[in-house]
């Protein structure tokens, strides 16, 4: 009853705190986020307003800005775009290294992206950056994964037809014509102007360079087409490559087509088709003129390296003002985070405090009352027993002894010395047996007077038949026991005696005290009858013995056989 009481609080609290802790949990694992979505948008639409007006520095901070505020695991969707603009911007201001970086770093979002779309803008974005930086292999790389991707047909084309341009710079003609003559069968192709164009201009030059007439034929059709659409941008390429078909066979006519395409150039601010009408007409002018286009593609050939060494610093001044702030902002917010995370810590130390005081004690209470029970339980059994073994010795010894003694005074005559002389003995007799049993069970003297007491217990065992030695005795520190162990050692050998007496029917027993280190050795033997070992244990008084050496973590052996004696040692820890 006692521990179902004390046990059943102790589960309701233990569940109340296991409960606690898990809603502690929820609310750390869901802490309620402000989103920054709104601000992120806002500054997405900003970069782009600012890019269609050709500000590119703008557009620029505003997309870092956005991206830095990005979450990579809920906005990698912004922070793609974000990216492949911020790209794009780099490559339009000649910063090809950092458009490189910059793409470069999206690939690890496009894992987590559903949208194609997106891997399909960055592979074309270093495809176009290695063309431009000459690496020519790994542009063919990100144009064909480009052109694995689940994409509609008209991106798929122009993947294709960006492949066929790297072909055309590597001087691959043979591979370029095949691809572009695919192109142009296509009615995709055929029915855009724009692109379809492109194709046949690239694929007149590829002809041009592999010596077949046709390709002049493709170059004018091309021409043709441009100058309805009215695209300065698509002009220059097609005057370029009119230039260059006339530089040996009509210098003159070369001259002019060179002219047209840097005039094209410069209306689309197409910086390097500039630069490249300028050499074409250095090469196709004499005289002044051509020195005169000499110093012109100088300076701006050295403008142009200036401006993008501005536009590469600029924009790693940005990309990197972005980082700090985002740094910055990620340090105040890990600092309230910790500061929020200390104060659960703290709130959740002092729960759990209190929740081990009342288990302590709830549980001081319970080991209170189940040993008091159990004292309670043992000093039953304890009075039980003793009272037990008291009523058979007055009943085996000392009532046949008053018996035999009432019998002799009623037949014998009292008047004759010699049967008072044999009432006396019988009378000193009865008394000494009474004395013995209150002996027995009377309390133990554990102060000054324990060792003249313990050694009257085992001498009060010598009789006429049985002599008992003991030896090193008083070699043994009896102060430097605990009491509770004292009593132990006098209840022990008082049990071996007792059962040397009851069943030994030995002449000598022999008691041997030592220390073996931090332990008491005591050995028992006499020369009785000794008994099998299988039977020592229906014995009750040295099973006692046993109990009460193993409660005080000591030791016992007992070593006996029929017809050799019995030996007995056991061990106390001091």
């Amino acid at each position: 009853m006692i521990i179902k009481k004390l046990h059943s609080p102790i589960l309701v609290l233990l569940t109340l705190f296991l409960l606690l802790q898990s809603c502690e949990k929820k609310s750390i694992n869901n802490p309620n986020k402000k989103s920054n979505i709104a601000e992120i948008d806002r500054l997405i639409d900003l970069g782009d307003k600012h890019f269609e007006n050709v500000k590119y520095d703008s557009a620029y901070y505003y997309h870092s800005k956005a991206k830095s505020l990005c979450d990579a695991k809920t906005d990698n969707t912004r922070i793609l775009y974000s990216l492949a603009r911020m790209s794009e911007i780099q490559q339009n201001q000649g910063d090809y290294t950092g458009s490189e970086t910059t793409a470069i770093e999206a690939i690890p979002y496009l894992k987590t992206s559903c949208a194609p779309s997106y891997e399909c803008s960055i592979y074309n974005l270093l495809g176009i950056v290695y063309m431009k930086l000459y690496d020519y292999d790994n542009a063919l790389y990100y144009y064909n994964k480009g052109l694995n991707l689940k994409i509609d047909t008209i991106r798929k084309l122009k993947f294709k037809h960006n492949i066929a341009v790297v072909y055309m710079a590597k001087q691959d003609y043979n591979r370029a014509i095949e691809i572009l003559l695919s192109l142009a069968s296509r009615k995709d192709i055929i029915n855009d102007p724009a692109s379809f164009s492109k194709v046949i201009d690239n694929l007149g030059y590829s002809y041009f360079k592999m010596g077949n007439p046709i390709g002049i034929d493709y170059m004018n059709q091309a021409l043709k087409l441009k100058k309805q659409i009215k695209g300065d941008w698509g002009l220059a390429s097609s005057y370029l490559n009119l230039t260059k078909y006339y530089r040996e066979s009509n210098p003159r006519l070369a001259n002019y087509y060179a002219k047209l395409a840097y005039e094209k150039a410069t209306k689309a601010n197409n910086v390097d088709d500039r630069l490249e009408s300028i050499a074409l007409l250095i090469q196709s002018s004499t005289g002044n003129e051509s020195k005169f286009y000499s110093e012109k593609y100088i300076h701006i050939n050295d403008s142009i390296t200036k401006v993008r060494q501005n536009a590469r610093n600029q924009f790693a001044k940005i990309k990197y003002d972005s980082k700090k702030e985002k740094e910055e902002n990620q340090y105040l917010k890990t600092q309230k985070a910790l500061s929020a995370l200390e104060l659960e810590i703290q709130k959740n130390r002092n729960l759990f405090l209190c929740f081990l005081i009342v288990i302590g004690s709830l549980s001081t209470i319970f080991l209170y009352y189940f040993l008091r029970a159990v004292n309670k339980k043992e000093k039953i059994q304890t009075s039980y027993e003793t009272e037990t073994r008291i009523a058979k010795k007055l009943h085996d010894e000392l009532a046949n002894d008053v018996y035999h003694t009432m019998a002799f005074v009623e037949t014998q005559d009292l008047s004759s010395s010699q049967n008072k002389e044999i009432l006396l003995t019988n009378l000193d007799t009865i008394y000494s047996r009474t004395r013995n049993i209150s002996k027995e069970n009377s309390t133990i003297d554990t102060g000054l007077h324990f060792v003249a007491g313990l050694k009257e217990m085992m001498s009060s065992f010598n009789t006429d038949a049985v002599t008992i030695l003991i030896n090193g005795m008083d070699s043994v520190n009896w102060n430097a026991l605990e009491t509770n162990k004292k009593i132990i050692v006098y209840r022990v050998l008082q049990e071996l005696l007792v059962n040397m007496k009851k069943h030994s029917q030995c002449s000598l027993a022999s008691i041997a005290f030592k220390k073996n280190k931090n332990k008491l050795q005591i050995d028992y033997s006499d020369n009785g009858l000794g008994a099998a070992s299988d039977k020592i244990s229906s014995r009750n008084g040295l099973q006692n013995v046993e109990n009460r050496i193993l409660v005080i973590k000591g030791t016992i052996t007992f070593d006996t056989k029929p017809g050799k004696g019995f030996k007995s040692s056991f061990t106390i820890p001091i």
